[in-house]
Order: C-alpha cells, then structure tokens, then sequence
C-alpha cells in the first residue's frame, strides 16, 4: 500500500509526474497501470481534453471511469494494482454539483483512499494560492479543496508539489 498525492497548478506537469512514476511501478510489478479518471465529456472542449490525456497514455493503460463513485472504484483494487486517479479536483467539482450525496461521498473518500491496498497516485489542482474568488460557489470550492488536501496528505506516505514540469516533495 502506498498513496500519493501529486498537486500542482493548471499545466504544471503533475499527470506526467504521477503517470511516468505508475508506469514504473506497474512495470516492475508486471501489472498494467490504472487511470483512474473523474472527467466526463460534457461539452467539446472537454471531449478533446479527454482525448489529449488517453493520447498521452498512448496504450498499456487500463481506465476506470469514476467521475463520481471514486471511493467505490478505489475500494475494488487490489494489492498489486498500479493507479494514478487524475484529478481530485474534478471529482470535486462534480461531486459538489451534483444533485445529492456530496456530503456521504466527501465523507467516504480519504478513508477509502487510505486503507486501499493498492498503490496510488492521486492528482489534484492547488487552488488556493490566487486571489479569493468573487462568488460563493467558487469559495466554497477552494475552501473544500484545501480541507480535502489536507486531510489527504495527512493520510499519505508522499506528497509531491509539481512546478514547471519539476517534481519537489513535500512529504
């Protein structure tokens, strides 16, 4: 069991940081890496996002679909699996979007991540360090994603920050 979590900001390198570590990982462990992937194709633009992020896996990957039951397909790995979820954040959006059980799913989440005995590479967006946003929706968000990341990387046995492509760890 080893759960890692990979922030960074938009286009900082960090899917590429926690791809190429599960792939060495999966490679040694003769396994084929996970992605685990929150994102749902709900307009065009965030069709071909999708499709940049599965050319850049470019085969041997096997993906999971989880924009909302990620604790549940967390909980199915196994010991010998290999995954990187890309992203927390995203999930996030979603799970606060959606129309009931963000609470329980919240709730569910860093316990099911923490006692899954699979390796795990968990990608998520820092937030919090532009200005206060201008709405409550928005605030709420950040507020959630910066509780949500502390409680995460309390849970972990790494945490990587990834900036410009470079990989610096915290944890």
């Amino acid at each position: 069991m080893a759960l890692s979590l990979v922030l960074g900001g938009a286009r900082s390198g960090k899917s590429a940081h926690a791809q190429g570590q599960a792939e060495a990982l999966a490679r040694a462990r003769g396994r084929v890496p996970l992605f685990i992937a929150t994102a749902a194709a709900g307009d065009e633009e965030m069709a071909t996002r999708i499709a940049r992020h599965q050319a850049d896996r470019a085969g041997g990957w096997r993906t999971i679909e989880a924009p909302l039951a990620l604790a549940e397909a967390v909980a199915a790995l196994g010991p010998d699996d290999v995954g990187v979820i890309d992203c927390l954040t995203l999930w996030l959006t979603n799970s606060m979007l959606a129309p009931e059980g963000h609470d329980q799913r919240l709730a569910a989440l860093v316990p099911t991540l923490a006692a899954c005995p699979a390796a795990l590479f968990v990608v998520s967006n820092e937030v919090g360090w532009g200005i206060v946003p201008d709405n409550a929706l928005a605030r709420a968000f950040r507020d959630e994603a910066g509780r949500l990341h502390q409680a995460l990387a309390a849970a972990a046995q790494s945490v990587t920050l990834v900036v410009a492509g470079l990989p610096l760890a915290l944890k």
